[in-house]
């Protein structure tokens, strides 16, 4: 069934790249190729919950469109537009540090390429379309709640002005999926849904893996070659030149990518390699959350909770790690047994996330620049003080703007009386406490004044770096609970907050708490299983 939807696919992937011969969907190791051509599984009553009417206008498409019925047909999978060619993606990837061999779309399945009028290229993607070759012993379906968070957070990074993939659209099947969702062996129906991911391209780290590990160096150049061409144009024809360009802008992508993370306290929570997108893009919002007091060592993820692999504080050392197996991957490619070019590509991350790093640090400081000889240890007593008690670290910052570097600091309680919005229990705010606190405003305040900024510009040029908003995992989790109910409205005003985090919203401020004491050890609100 087609419809009269209309967007410009070109499909230039599954054009140019080897495809899987066999036509039939069965679960099965899949050699040689990039894809695996696959349809939907047709839905039996889709109900279009949200769109993102801004990522409908990257690929032309009219709100008239989203909101007619064909919409909610297409992108629950039960009906095709003009030029879309479902296909799944075949990769492999190291999962919590050991390869796993194949992986792939086990639940997503690109409908094709949509080229907006400005030349852009944007392929679309439904996750929980149903099963694919590379679904193992899965379903290929999504429940509501995850659904929700990934059509949420992928809108609330963009605007926070974080490289992700976005999110056009979520629609609820109206069949019942069955998940366990703590893996305790109690699994329950849950109503599934599906939603649309949209980026330039979904390749992965893992994608490169997958025919590196199978020696297959004759795919593995087809996938570069067009990976360049068409995601890095710029660097020019690929060559082994142009191969060690394109591996060093993305080793700066990701550090650019993880530098942010850090900035908003954002966990990813599954940093495995067939989560990496060679763009330097967030993808795959499984079990993510945000740091509300600040922890180091938190993960969201309970999968991850004996090893803590995935925890805040080691993600710009996973990301490093992770790269060092894209450059396993493509040296081959390069034509000589020298590896030390592709090592110092590779160090370049390690250069460009410290540079950025200090001026993410500065910039949340409300410094003009990163002057080292103060400000390193300025920063890292600041990050031992913020986990010595409970502190959220979104109001934390937030309310640092509030300081006037002038004020008379001789007294410790005065001193941080902005800041006691931030802080979970009262009770740990104790006179010791408050006065290494206090060794610590004093010199940042002496700091701020020798910056010379005036108050109105530094306040200024903090909060546009320090988000008011962001999706709190206890906001996302109440937005699924109403909407497991038939209730959207949250959904729907949680999307329209989030596009504008930095902004005050004086009829939104209850939305700027902190965790309420509820959702401190809620399902849901402190971690999550991969299950979705």
């Amino acid at each position: 069934m087609t419809t009269k939807l209309r967007l410009n696919f070109d499909n230039k992937f599954i054009r140019t790249l080897p495809g899987d011969p066999e036509p039939l969907n069965f679960r099965r190791q899949v050699l040689g190729a990039c894809y695996s051509k696959v349809l939907p599984t047709p839905v039996s009553q889709p109900q279009l919950v949200v769109y993102a009417w801004e990522v409908a206008q990257l690929v032309d498409l009219p709100v008239s469109a989203c909101d007619s019925p064909e919409f909610a047909q297409i992108f629950a999978g039960n009906a095709l537009a003009d030029g879309m060619e479902p296909y799944a993606l075949c990769y492999g990837g190291h999962q919590f540090g050991s390869w796993a061999g194949q992986l792939g779309d086990g639940r997503a399945i690109n409908l094709g390429e949509a080229v907006n009028a400005a030349g852009e290229r944007w392929t679309l993607q439904l996750k929980g379309a149903g099963p694919t070759p590379y679904s193992r012993s899965a379903d290929g379906l999504a429940v509501l709640r995850s659904s929700v968070r990934e059509f949420l957070c992928s809108e609330a990074m963009h605007h926070l002005g974080i490289p992700t993939t976005r999110a056009l659209s979520l629609v609820l099947t109206g069949d019942t999926v069955i998940r366990d969702m703590f893996y305790d062996g109690h699994p329950k129906a849950e109503p599934g849904a599906v939603v649309c991911r949209v980026a330039p391209s979904f390749t992965r780290f893992g994608s490169f893996q997958l025919f590196a590990a199978r020696g297959d160096l004759t795919a593995l150049k087809q996938l570069v070659d067009y990976t360049i061409t068409t995601d890095f144009p710029h660097l020019g024809a690929p060559c082994p030149a142009v191969y060690l360009q394109w591996y060093t802008e993305v080793c700066r992508r990701t550090a650019e990518m993880i530098i942010h993370w850090q900035r908003v306290g954002f966990v990813h929570g599954v940093m495995n390699t067939d989560n990496m997108s060679i763009l330097g893009l967030t993808i795959d919002y499984g079990p993510y959350g945000w740091l509300e007091n600040f922890d180091l060592n938190w993960t969201p993820n309970t999968t991850d909770a004996s090893g803590r692999r995935y925890r805040f504080g080691n993600q710009p050392s996973i990301a490093f790690w992770n790269l060092g197996q894209l450059a396993n991957a493509i040296f081959p490619l390069l034509e000589t047994d020298d590896i030390s070019p592709l090592q110092a590509a590779l160090n370049t991350y390690q250069q460009h996330f410290a540079e950025g790093w200090q001026a993410m640090m500065a910039s949340k400081l409300g410094l003009q620049q990163f002057d080292p000889a103060s400000d390193y240890d300025l920063c890292t007593d600041l990050l031992t003080l913020l986990q010595s008690v409970e502190t959220d670290m979104t109001i934390f910052f937030r309310r640092l703007a509030l300081l006037d570097s002038h004020a008379d600091t001789s007294d410790d309680a005065q001193l941080m009386a902005p800041l006691l919005e931030a802080y979970y229990l009262p009770e740990q705010l104790t006179p010791a406490y408050q006065a290494q606190l206090g060794a610590w405003l004093r010199p940042y305040l002496q700091r701020l004044r020798r910056d010379g900024l005036p108050e109105a510009q530094r306040r200024q040029n903090m909060n546009a770096v320090n988000p008011n908003y962001v999706l709190r995992n206890y906001l996302a989790q109440l937005a699924i609970d109403q909407a497991e109910q038939g209730d959207f409205s949250k959904i729907h005003e949680l999307l329209e907050l989030l596009r504008h985090p930095y902004d005050e919203q004086p009829d939104k401020r209850h939305f700027a708490a902190k965790r309420p004491d509820w959702a401190r050890q809620r399902a849901g609100c402190s971690m999550l299983s991969c299950s979705s």
